[in-house]
C-alpha cells in the first residue's frame, strides 16, 4: 500500500512539473497577435483602424537617423580666449627675465590667439586624445562658435597642437638650466591646456532637438480608415505601418489593463485538461506503461522539451513553429511502445503548442498530416534507411496539407510562401535525425529499439564472434535456439527481434569455460574429475559470467535480461539428482544446485526458457519422431510450470499452447527423415 501510493506520489508530481512548466511558457496576451512578413500576401480579413494612430518611423531607421545625428553634432567646439590672458598674466607677475618672458609671450600667441583674416589657417590647442583624431585625419573640421552667436563656423584642424607638444618646443627652445628653473617655478603644465573643447552644452541642445524630429509621427491613419486589405502585398511601408498598429494595441492594452489572472486561469483549465486526458488514456488503454513510472518520464520528458523548443522557435523566427519537427514524436514512441499511444501523445503536444501559432487550425493541420505520414510510413523501424524514406512522405504530406489548405482559404496559388515550403522541407529532413535522438533515449531510459536489435543480431559482432570461435558447439546451440524461439514469438505476437537477439547472447557466459558444456566436448569430460558440488557450480556460474562479459560489451538490460532468466531459479538437475542418489541418507540442501534467478518475467525470456530446454534435449533422443517429439516438449514445459518457473511471466496457458506447436512442428522439420536412395550401378561392358 505504501508503495502504490509512493507511486501515485511521483506520477502527480510529474504532472504538476509539467504542467507548470507548459504553463509558465504560454504567452500571457489577451488578443491575437498578428503574423505578417514583408513581401508576403496579408492573409487577415481587412485591417480596420480602431482609433488614430500615428505613424513612426520604425526601428532600424530611428537608429541609423539618431546615429548619423550623433556623428554630425560630435564636432562642435567653444573657443576659450581667456587661457592666453591667463598665461599672459602668469608670465608678468614671474620673476623670469625680460627677454625670456618675450620669448615665452611670442610662443603662447602662436597658438592661442587667432588669425581672423585667415580663417582657414586658424591655429589652436586641443587635448591630446583629440590631436590623435587629427592626426589620424578622422577630424579634419571642427564647428566653433567664434563671435558668440548662434551661428558655427567649420574651421581646419591642420594647425591644431597639443598641450604635451607645446610644452615640448619650450623644452626644445630653452634647454639651458636657468631657463628650465625659472619654466619649473612658472608650472606650465597646469597652464597650458586646450582653448577648443567640445561644447557639450550646445551639443546636448542640439541633440535633443534633432531627436524629437526623428521620434516623433510623420503621419496619421485616422479611426475608420482601412490599413490593408485581404490578400494584398505587405510592402515595407505597410509592414511599418503594421507595426505602430501593434503599439497601439499594446498601449491600449496597458491601459485598460486586462484582467490577467483570468487569463491565467484559463491557460491552467487548459493544460490540466490536455495533460489529464493523457494521463487517462494511458491509465484506461494502457495501465502497463501507466504503471512504470520510467515510461511516463519518458512521455513528459518528451512533451515539454519540444514545448521548450517550440516556444524559443516563434519566439525568435517568423513562423518558426513549422521548423520544429514534431513528427519525431510519434516516431520515437511508436518505436518504443505502439501507435496508438505514440498518436495520442502527438495530438495533445500539437495542442498545446498551437498556443504559439498565429492560424492554430492551420498549424494543427499540417502538423498532423506530417505526423501520420511519419507514422504510416514507418511500419516498422529496423534500418537507418527507413528514417530517409520516411523524411520524403513527411515532406510531400507537409507541402501537400500547406498548398490544399492555402487553395482552399486564398483560392490563389499566389499566396502559397516559397520560404514555407522550404521550412517543410528541413522540417523533414531534421526528422530523420531522430535516429540519434533513439540512441540516447536508450542509453538514458534503458529502451532498446528494432534497430538495435537488428545490430546485436549480427553475429559478425565481436562477442558472437567469440562464441563461435570458442564454443562452436554452444553456438549452434544459441542459433537453434534463436530460430526456435523466434518462431514461437511470432505466433503469439511476442516481440520477435529482441527474443532472438537474446537468444543469440543467452549463454555467453559459457565462453569461459567452454569444455564443461557437453555441447562443445570432443574428448575426456573435464566433470570426471569433479565431484557434482564442484561441477554444479561450474555449470550454474555461466550466468555470472555472463552478465560480465555483457557488461563489459555493454548490452542493453533487456538482453541480458535474457541471460539470468533463461534457467531462472530452476536446479542443475543432472547434478542435484546425482549427489542426492550419492547420498541417499543425507538432507540435500538444494541452494548450492539452484540457478539464481530471477524466473522469466516476460513472456520473451519464458519462450527463451522454453526453447532452451526443449532443443538440448531433443537432440539426445534416439529417434525423432513426431511422437516422440510432442512427448518430450510436453514433459520439459509441462515440467518448467509444475515447478513454478513461469509464475512471474504475463504469458498465458493459450499462449503455452501455441508455443508447444511451434515447437513441435520446427523440430519435426529439423530432425525429418530424409529418403534413402539406391546405389547406383554401371551396367558392364559385354
Amino acid at each position: 500500500m505504501k508503495l502504490f501510493s509512493k507511486y501515485r506520489i511521483i506520477r502527480l508530481l510529474i504532472f504538476l512539473i509539467s504542467a507548470g512548466a507548459i504553463i509558465y511558457l504560454l504567452p500571457r496576451d489577451s488578443y491575437e497577435k498578428l503574423s505578417y512578413q514583408e513581401g508576403e500576401v496579408w492573409r487577415y480579413d481587412d485591417l480596420i483602424a480602431p482609433t488614430d494612430i500615428t505613424i513612426y518611423h520604425d526601428s532600424a531607421t530611428v537608429a541609423q537617423k539618431m546615429d548619423s545625428i550623433n556623428k554630425e553634432f560630435s564636432n562642435y567646439y567653444s573657443y576659450n580666449e581667456q587661457i592666453f590672458r591667463t598665461l599672459d598674466s602668469t608670465l608678468t607677475k614671474s620673476n623670469a627675465s625680460y627677454g625670456l618672458q618675450a620669448e615665452l609671450r611670442s610662443i603662447f600667441r602662436d597658438f592661442y590667439t587667432l588669425n581672423t583674416n585667415n580663417r582657414n589657417v586658424i591655429k589652436g590647442v586641443v587635448s591630446d586624445s583629440v590631436y590623435q583624431l587629427i592626426t589620424a585625419k578622422k577630424l579634419p573640421y571642427i564647428k566653433v562658435n567664434l563671435q558668440n552667436t548662434n551661428s558655427h563656423e567649420l574651421i581646419s584642424t591642420s594647425e591644431f597642437t597639443s598641450p604635451l607638444l607645446i610644452i615640448k618646443r619650450i623644452n626644445d627652445t630653452f634647454p639651458d638650466s636657468t631657463s628650465q628653473s625659472v619654466i619649473t617655478q612658472l608650472n606650465l603644465p597646469t597652464l597650458i591646456i586646450p582653448n577648443f573643447t567640445q561644447d557639450k552644452e550646445q551639443i546636448q541642445k542640439l541633440l535633443e532637438r534633432e531627436y524629437a524630429t526623428v521620434t516623433c509621427g510623420i503621419g496619421l491613419i485616422s479611426k475608420g480608415e482601412i490599413i490593408i486589405k485581404n490578400g494584398e502585398i505587405v510592402t515595407a511601408q505597410k509592414a511599418r505601418i503594421l507595426k505602430d498598429y501593434e503599439i497601439t494595441l499594446e498601449r491600449e492594452r496597458q491601459k485598460a489593463q486586462p484582467p490577467v489572472m483570468l487569463i491565467l486561469i484559463g491557460q491552467i483549465l487548459y493544460v490540466v485538461i490536455l495533460l489529464a486526458s493523457l494521463y487517462m488514456y494511458l491509465s484506461l488503454f494502457n495501465r502497463s506503461m501507466f504503471d512504470r513510472l520510467k515510461t511516463l518520464l519518458f512521455i513528459m520528458t518528451f512533451i515539454i522539451g519540444f514545448f521548450v523548443v517550440a516556444y524559443f522557435a516563434s519566439e525568435f523566427i517568423f513562423n518558426g513553429l513549422y521548423l520544429v519537427p514534431f513528427v519525431i514524436i510519434p516516431i520515437l514512441i511508436k518505436v518504443f511502445f505502439d501507435a496508438r499511444v505514440a498518436l495520442f501523445c502527438f495530438i495533445i503536444e500539437l495542442l498545446l503548442c498551437a498556443q504559439f501559432a498565429t492560424h492554430a487550425f492551420d498549424f494543427i493541420f499540417i502538423e498532423l498530416c506530417g505526423g501520420l505520414a511519419a507514422m504510416f510510413s514507418l511500419k516498422e523501424l529496423s534500418r537507418r534507411s527507413q528514417l530517409l524514406q520516411s523524411a520524403l512522405f513527411v515532406a510531400i504530406a507537409y507541402c501537400l496539407a500547406y498548398i490544399s489548405y492555402t487553395l482552399l482559404i486564398e483560392g490563389s496559388l499566389s499566396a502559397i510562401s516559397i520560404k514555407l515550403i522550404g521550412f517543410f522541407i528541413a522540417n523533414a529532413l531534421m526528422s530523420s535525425f531522430a535516429y540519434i535522438l533513439l540512441f540516447f533515449v536508450e542509453k538514458i531510459f534503458g529502451y532498446i529499439s528494432n534497430v538495435t536489435l537488428v545490430e546485436l543480431s549480427d553475429i559478425n559482432n565481436p562477442l558472437l564472434r567469440k562464441l563461435s570461435e570458442e564454443c562452436p558447439g554452444t553456438f549452434q546451440h544459441s542459433m537453434a535456439v534463436s530460430n526456435l524461439a523466434s518462431d514461437a514469438a511470432r505466433r503469439i505476437g511476442a516481440n520477435e527481434l529482441l527474443i532472438r537477439a537474446g537468444a543469440l547472447y543467452h549463454d555467453i557466459g559459457k565462453i569461459d569455460n567452454p569444455a564443461f558444456f557437453t555441447e562443445n566436448q570432443r574428448g575426456a569430460n573435464p566433470h570426471n574429475a569433479l565431484d557434482q558440488l564442484q561441477s554444479a557450480q561450474i555449470i550454474i556460474g555461466h550466468i555470472t559470467d555472463g552478465l560480465r562479459r555483457a557488461d563489459k560489451a555493454k548490452l542493453p538490460a533487456v538482453i541480458k535480461d535474457f541471460i539470468t532468466e533463461h534457467h531462472g531459479a530452476g536446479k542443475a538437475k543432472y547434478f542435484y539428482l546425482t549427489y542426492c542418489k550419492e547420498h541417499p541418507d543425507d538432507e540435500v540442501d538444494p541452494t548450492p544446485f539452484t540457478y539464481p534467478g530471477p524466473n522469466p518475467r516476460s513472456k520473451e525470456t519464458s519462450i527463451l526458457m522454453m526453447a532452451d530446454t526443449v532443443e538440448a534435449a531433443s537432440r539426445s533422443l534416439p529417434e525423432h519422431t513426431q511422437e516422440a517429439i510432442t512427448e518430450l516438449v510436453n514433459k520439459l514445459i509441462d515440467g518448467q510450470i509444475a515447478d513454478g518457473l513461469h509464475n512471474d511471466s504475463p504469458i498465458s496457458f493459450k499462449d503455452i499452447r501455441v508455443i508447444k506447436e511451434a515447437f513441435i512442428e520446427r523440430l519435426a522439420t529439423m530432425y525429418h527423415s530424409r529418403i534413402s536412395y539406391p546405389d547406383e550401378k554401371r551396367p558392364q561392358n559385354d
